[in-house]
């Protein structure tokens, strides 16, 4: 159920920035790092069952063992804030955007239960936050399985806690997020100004990724994939043009191969439904983060979409998290001064109102 990986390994890149009577440096802010509220999970749990969780539901034997002692060590990084911020020193992130860890959007609830349970996470959210007001914001999670519910939470996180965004799944439940009962949540989002941080949970059609770990390595991008091109072909980034929406794992598959939505859209009338202009020109306007592993992909990514869209991520503290976060921005030698400093911190303050 838990979302259940093992700790970073050790890296050759590490940035020390915390020293004995030094001043910390402010180096980086990470958008990309969860928390786990242990009482939502078990407020859950005598609903649960293994067919809700996509990611542990098409999964081997070996996997699901594998995750379950994963959770065990993961367990301190996930809910311990002196952990968290003695893993963030030795980083060199000045501050995390903390979300929701994804097995917590619980989407597959009944509309009340997922209310309680956002509602719990939110606060744990904020405690943290007002525990440490210069190492975190947060971005909440809300009752997307109920719309009137998910706008009436967005508005309590923002209004009243705070909050500088809103952590979205790929889909809820199986329901795509372009399904028009959620525009009343993306026009109060666009209405808010505030950040939407869309992270996958597997792929829900994950007969063929069972094996190997795949509906994580492969299931989470192409969930963003599929999330991404439905948001562009069904319409939502037309109708609401000033969203803001940063894309976890560096967009997913998407942003590497768009010229095939344009190819579509020019050539077919089923691809030009909802959207007028090239689906390449929406994608544009997204966000994405750093969490794709090899340097050439991330220089890839700058190219395409400039780095004044590219925001640093980590996907703390999973073993599929990049463990160097700041040396893997540093290690992209083409990258400007300007630009590095723009993914670093520069985007993200902008986006998340951080001074």
């Amino acid at each position: 159920m838990m979302y259940q990986c093992a700790a970073a390994a050790a890296s050759g890149r590490r940035v020390a920035v915390k020293k004995a009577g030094r001043k910390r440096q402010r180096i980086a802010i990470d958008i990309h790092c969860h928390v786990l509220t242990p009482e939502a999970e078990t407020l859950t749990l005598p609903h649960f069952t293994l067919d809700k969780a996509p990611a542990a539901f098409f999964a081997t034997a070996q996997t699901r063992e594998i995750n379950r002692r994963q959770a065990i060590d993961r367990h301190e990084h996930l809910t311990s804030v002196t952990r968290r911020l003695a893993d963030m020193d030795r980083l060199g992130i000045d501050i995390q955007a903390i979300s929701p860890a994804p097995p917590q959007y619980y989407y597959w609830t009944e509309p009340e239960l997922g209310r309680q349970t956002a509602r719990l996470i939110n606060d744990r959210l904020a405690e943290v936050v007002a525990g440490h007001p210069d190492r975190f914001v947060a971005l909440g999670t809300v009752p997307l399985q109920q719309t009137e519910l998910a706008v009436a939470e967005l508005e309590r996180c923002v209004r009243e806690l705070g909050f500088r965004g809103i952590e979205i799944g790929g889909n809820v439940a199986g329901e795509e997020l372009a399904t028009e009962r959620l525009r009343p949540f993306f026009a109060k989002a666009q209405e808010l100004g505030i950040l939407l941080f869309l992270h996958p949970l597997g792929y829900t059609e994950g007969k063929r990724l069972s094996e190997h770990y795949f509906n994580n390595v492969i299931g989470n991008p192409l969930d963003s994939t599929v999330a991404v091109g439905h948001l562009i072909f069904g319409g939502v980034l037309e109708r609401y043009p000033r969203l803001k929406i940063c894309v976890a794992h560096g967009g997913g598959y998407l942003p590497a191969y768009a010229g095939r939505m344009d190819h579509a859209h020019a050539a077919r009338g089923d691809c030009r439904v909802h959207i007028r202009k090239k689906p390449s020109s929406y994608l544009r306007k997204l966000y994405f983060d750093t969490v794709v592993f090899d340097p050439a992909q991330l220089e890839n990514l700058v190219r395409l979409y400039g780095a004044d869209h590219i925001l640093l991520g980590s996907d703390y503290p999973y073993d599929m998290a990049e463990d160097d976060p700041v040396g893997f921005v540093q290690s992209v030698e083409k990258l400007k001064a300007a630009e590095r400093q723009a993914i670093l911190r520069g985007n993200a303050a902008k986006l998340l109102k951080i001074k």
